[in-house]
């Protein structure tokens, strides 16, 4: 169970910048004397109210009063002029002034005779007699209101909210045109809310929208919906604990980016682990189809049987109502926003929630009927790409043998079409049936152990590689009877591909292919037989048994070209040239990858098409060749997304790489954007992997609260997968550098580093950078202690144990290519610039190779070696180097968006009086302060209050207010605390 939820506007604001912009806008021009007016309109729940809010804050912060009336549902006989009475509340003894305003506060006395009715409240009502006395008297009114506000404006900015109009009374609306006609000068801002999906055709306030808009100081903004990655971080934001995928990915999902709804059901899934509609919601759902007449209502519930969108034919068969009436039914249906019409002749709930709820309200025996009913059209109709509706109307109205049937043909219908994560539901489903279903009434072209071995392809394919092992297991036991041993190769070798793609579960794959291969050894050839050969390859180069592996790779292309198996050959091949790309022929390992990629799309072998793509885009990689991987990497990802594999095994490794490159070139937004997480659930090992190489951007662009959070989420998945430690480890200690933690740098780095260790894991190449992570924290530490003039032994000694580590793996290491690729040899030259730092050397030549090394098309780490080279410069007085690494390493910064980095070097920058701009020049000698002025300032820093400070220098208090203000002003602070920090930055006090 969650903790509640916060509510209301204690949450940040998410995703308005822009609609804030503009509003923001307006409150300046308003109080600059330009009069205007702003309808904001939005489906309900959207955050209307919450922008009111915040616009108000912004009117307070500039001086402005805000005045906020709200409108009832009261219908059209409701209080007159109730929202403008309570805005005026709080200004009512302005009003004595103005008589007319008796109409709307009781206790000052009308301009003509007393009105003789008065309602519960207190308010007075419209003046009862000859339509002339009422014209005149509401005009009377209206200019009232209208000069109170004015006289308002004239001694402060005024903004005037009006929430609700959708229920503005008549004379509200007539009132809110006469002002809104009236902007000229005033230092006035109105601001009206209304809620779009309440507007239907005949809707009163429709008609008066039309002729205000055209006005030229009124403007509208709409306020959208989140769209879905909004919707994910309003939801993380509004929760107080860490929310787990699942929570986080259904609650935005149905939610559909509406404010008031993710509120509502984040609330219920704190409440309790139930996934249903909680009743406020229900009630706030079902308030609108309560509005309709009855017959429309029926023809709702019928369409929520359907599911988000039903089409109108089958709507019509179902419905079983006349042609006229069910017209004026969907008509009226639509005119209320409930049902809107979409492309094709289609219906659809304007809100899926909206569906739920009406669908939730049917009764039992009701919503059986109506699955009949949809079930048995769908089966008459004999539509192609029906199946899943049909298996999903057949098992809600309890017809087991047809929903058996159709959820093993939706199966395969899901999987042509490129869909692996609907495949897996189908056919979980009719394993559920299998057994419910008696043996005759089961389709005749299936069994069990043919549903177990496509669940767990397709399993596999979504990115549930967890479930792909459990299904495959199942399929092996199912086997137990006898089979071909073909085909029970197949399902042992289906198993030993679920175990390779786990992390750490190498040897339960060995295990598995080697009795798979026990199975067809003796046989003939086959494609069978093929495809045991090329994973057992696999397999073997997994584990380093490059020889074993080459072996079999080239059996296993034999096999396949004797049989005329293009997939398994193709898979072989890749594997073929990988060993030769160890054996550090990166050119011909290039070369036979183009060639097996191409045969693989030859016979549509899409996986190993797509490992081929994956293999080719890393040796790129490792060769430095950035660019060209770019496009190979991008290029699979797209290849992955229209097959419907962007999850599977290699689907998943190309979307990792395409992150890490992205991040490498300095393309931080689309590396961000390739990070988002699945729209669907998967593993956690596959949530995890991409979280977690997508967290550098985030400690990159100062992000680190995000970080923080996603760092702590991530630490419960080390278990899962090698590079997830080794990552978060990084990323963690860059993380602590930046908020000036070495300590804590140093313990994420030793945290993952024991963490490989236990895992039995030596040499890993991802060693070398984060230890040359780790021992950039150690030598913070021993700056550090030196300028406290405390020892540095430890540090020293920690940093010579990362130092070794770091050397040993780039000698001992296994690199794809055979030899340190470019990357690793850049982050060893770093690990020993880092290390000369350490040792209080700061070699100034040591930098230049590592900043060189990185040129390979790493920008950032280029930019963080020339941000140290830059501090070893000054300190041998190389003004002329300095200034020019840190103007390099600036543009980087600044174009990445890497607030860290580039405050760092701005500080540098000061301390060295350089400018970052090459036109403007800094001279050597800049004392902005007078004498007296420094005198102050010294004194100031060294902890003397204003009444001391006089003291010293023989000046008045007040006088030594006066020089501190000047003090401050000069150097852009606001306090003294803030001016003598800003002093220390800039080397203009000494310590």
């Amino acid at each position: 169970m969650l903790d509640m939820p916060r509510l209301g506007s204690g949450i940040p604001l998410v995703a308005r910048g822009r609609e804030l912009r503009r509003l923001r806008s307006a409150v300046e021009a308003a109080v600059a004397g330009r009069a205007s007016a702003v309808l904001l309109a939005g489906d309900a729940g959207v955050g209307k109210t919450r922008m009111t809010e915040e616009v108000g804050s912004i009117a307070s912060d500039l001086g402005a009063l805000a005045l906020t009336g709200r409108c009832l549902d009261a219908g059209e006989t409701g209080l007159p002029y109730l929202p403008i009475a309570e805005a005026l509340a709080a200004v009512r003894e302005r009003a004595a002034a103005r008589p007319a305003l008796g109409r709307l506060f009781p206790e000052i006395a009308l301009p003509a005779r007393p009105d003789p009715g008065r309602v519960a409240s207190g308010m007075a009502i419209p003046v009862v007699g000859p339509r002339y006395e009422q014209d005149i008297g509401q005009l009377q009114l209206f200019d009232a209101v209208h000069g109170l506000l004015t006289d308002l404006t004239e001694q402060t900015p005024v903004l005037l909210v009006l929430e609700d109009l959708h229920w503005a009374d008549a004379s509200t609306r007539s009132l809110l045109s006469f002002l809104l006609s009236r902007l000229r000068s005033q230092r006035l801002l109105i601001l009206g809310t209304y809620r779009g999906d309440d507007l239907h055709r005949r809707h009163p306030l429709r008609p008066l929208l039309a002729e205000l808009v055209r006005l030229p100081q009124v403007e509208r903004i709409d306020l959208a919906p989140f769209g879905t990655a909004d919707a994910r971080t309003f939801v993380t934001a509004l929760a107080e604990d860490r929310l787990s995928e699942r929570v986080l990915r259904e609650v935005a999902g149905r939610s559909e980016g509406n404010a008031f709804f993710a509120e509502e059901l984040l609330a219920a899934y704190s409440a309790s682990d139930d996934t249903g509609i909680p009743a406020t919601l229900v009630d706030v759902l079902l308030a609108r189809v309560e509005r309709l007449s009855p017959t429309a209502q029926t023809v709702v519930r019928v369409a929520s049987v359907a599911g988000r969108r039903v089409p109108d034919a089958r709507l019509r068969a179902v419905a079983e109502l006349d042609e006229t009436e069910l017209d004026a039914a969907l008509r009226e249906a639509v005119a209320h926003h409930v049902l809107v019409p979409a492309d094709g002749d289609v219906y659809m709930f304007r809100h899926a929630l909206m569906r739920e709820a009406v669908y939730g309200d049917l009764l039992p025996g009701e919503r059986v009927r109506l699955h009949a009913s949809y079930a048995r059209q769908l089966a008459d109709s004999g539509m192609r790409g029906t199946a899943a509706e049909l298996a999903h109307h057949s098992m809600e109205s309890h017809a087991l043998p047809a929903a058996l049937a159709a959820s093993v043909s939706a199966a395969w219908e899901a999987e042509r079409l490129g869909a692996p994560a609907e495949s897996l539901e189908h056919v979980e489903r009719a394993l559920k049936l299998w057994d419910a279903v008696p043996p005759e009434q089961r389709p005749d072209d299936v069994d069990e152990k043919n549903l177990l071995q496509h669940a767990s392809w397709v399993a596999g394919m979504s990115g549930d590689p967890e479930r792909a092992i459990a299904f495959a297991k199942s399929a092996v036991r199912a086997a137990d009877t006898p089979v071909a041993p073909e085909r029970a190769a197949k399902l042992r070798r289906r198993l030993a591909q679920s175990f390779y793609a786990v992390d750490g579960r190498e040897g339960d794959a060995l295990d598995s292919i080697e009795q798979a291969w026990e199975l067809v050894a003796d046989r003939p050839p086959s494609p069978d037989k093929a495809w045991v050969l090329a994973a057992y390859a696999t397999i073997l180069r997994g584990l380093r048994r490059n020889a074993d592996s080459r072996e079999r790779a080239e059996h296993a292309v034999a096999v396949a070209r004797q049989v005329g198996a293009g997939g398994p050959e193709a898979d072989a091949l890749t594997t073929l040239a990988i060993l030769a790309e160890a054996d550090g022929h990166a050119e011909e390992s290039r070369e036979r990858l183009v060639a097996a990629m191409a045969r693989a799309e030859d016979v549509e072998a899409i996986t190993v098409e797509l490992r081929a793509r994956y293999s080719l885009c890393v040796n790129l990689y490792e060769s430095g060749r950035l660019d060209e991987a770019a496009e190979v990497v991008d290029a699979g990802v797209l290849r992955a997304g229209t097959t419907g594999l962007t999850w599977s095994t290699y689907g998943l490794e190309l979307r990792v790489v395409q992150v890490v490159i992205r991040y490498a070139r300095g393309d931080w937004d689309g590396s961000e954007a390739a990070a988002e997480p699945p729209g669907h659930k998967v593993s956690s090992t596959v949530s995890a992997r991409l979280a977690a190489v997508g967290a550098y951007v985030a400690v990159g662009r100062g992000r680190f609260a995000e970080a923080e959070r996603l760092l702590a989420e991530l630490r419960a998945d080390w278990h899962r997968d090698l590079q997830i430690p080794l990552a978060t480890g990084a990323v963690g200690a860059e993380l602590a550098a930046w908020r000036g933690r070495p300590d804590k740098a140093v313990e994420a780095v030793r945290d993952a580093l024991d963490w490989v260790a236990r895992a039995g894991e030596q040499w890993v190449l991802a060693g070398i950078r984060i230890g040359a992570v780790g021992i950039s924290a150690h030598a913070d530490q021993a700056v550090a202690a030196r300028r406290a003039g405390h020892a540095v032994a430890e540090s020293l000694a920690e940093g010579e144990k990362l130092i070794g580590m770091v050397r040993k793996t780039a000698e001992c290491g296994s690199p794809r290519t055979g030899s340190l690729g470019p990357e690793g040899l850049a982050w060893l030259a770093r690990a020993e610039a880092e290390y000369t730092r350490l040792v209080d050397a700061n070699d100034p030549a040591a930098w230049r190779v590592a900043a060189a090394a990185f040129d390979y098309g790493a920008v950032y780490e280029q930019a963080v070696c020339r941000r140290r080279l830059a501090e070893a410069l000054l300190a041998t007085d190389d003004r002329d180097g300095a200034t020019e690494a840190l103007r390099l390493a600036d543009e980087v910064a600044t174009r990445l968006g890497a607030k860290p980095l580039a405050d760092a070097i701005r500080k540098i920058a000061r301390r060295g009086r350089i400018s970052l701009l090459e036109s403007v020049q800094v001279r050597d000698e800049v004392d902005p302060f007078t004498p007296r002025e420094r005198a102050v300032l010294g004194l100031v820093a060294a902890g003397r209050t204003n009444r001391q400070v006089g003291e010293e220098l023989f000046i008045s208090e007040k006088t030594v207010s006066v020089h501190l203000s000047r003090i401050m002003a000069k150097l852009g602070a606001s306090r003294r605390a803030e001016a003598v920090a800003v002093a220390y930055d800039r080397g203009l006090l000494s310590t």
